[in-house]
């Protein structure tokens, strides 16, 4: 067990977006489902019988899941970076987690239930990183204009082409 878990509040859809994040990542999958019982039913105003919490795991990351009604809602405050090590990992995991949601800019985008996601190449903090301060300029602002990032756009910007 991790010592820190994520645990994700959702209204009523807990196990739709839990079923729909471990189809998009290959390391991933479900383990245990809570479900409300009398007593929880009642405090909580659920259907008894009804998933409480779900938890899952994407690429080794734990997370726990809970319908828990529409008190909370997520803001892009907290969201979850995704290293990419290619573009085509890039392009597919966009693609899918802005399936019905928001795309945003700078390689950030909301899922369909609220969730805020970065999607970004590896090389990206290497050469935000670089030693040469005209370099990694470059970068950034060529990156500020990508709504997806791209990674041959951020190349020709660090080598300046």
């Amino acid at each position: 067990m991790q010592k820190i878990t994520p645990f994700l509040w959702f209204d009523k859809q807990a196990e739709e977006a839990v079923n729909f994040y471990v189809s998009i990542f290959k390391n991933s999958r479900i383990g245990n489902i809570a479900r409300y019982g009398e007593a929880s039913s009642e405090a909580a105003g659920r259907p008894k019988g009804t998933v409480m919490t779900i938890e899952f795991q994407i690429e080794g990351q734990e997370f726990v899941a809970l319908n828990g009604g529409p008190v909370f809602t997520f803001s892009p405050a907290i969201s979850f970076v995704v290293n990419c090590e290619t573009q085509e990992e890039v392009d597919r995991l966009w693609e899918r987690l802005s399936e019905g949601g928001e795309i945003v800019e700078c390689g950030w985008l909301k899922d369909r239930y609220g969730m805020s996601w970065q999607i970004v190449p590896t090389i990206l903090g290497e050469m935000l990183q670089d030693k040469d301060a005209k370099k990694s300029e470059r970068v950034m602002k060529a990156m500020l204009q990508m709504k997806k990032l791209d990674v041959e756009g951020l190349k020709r910007a660090y080598e300046q082409q």
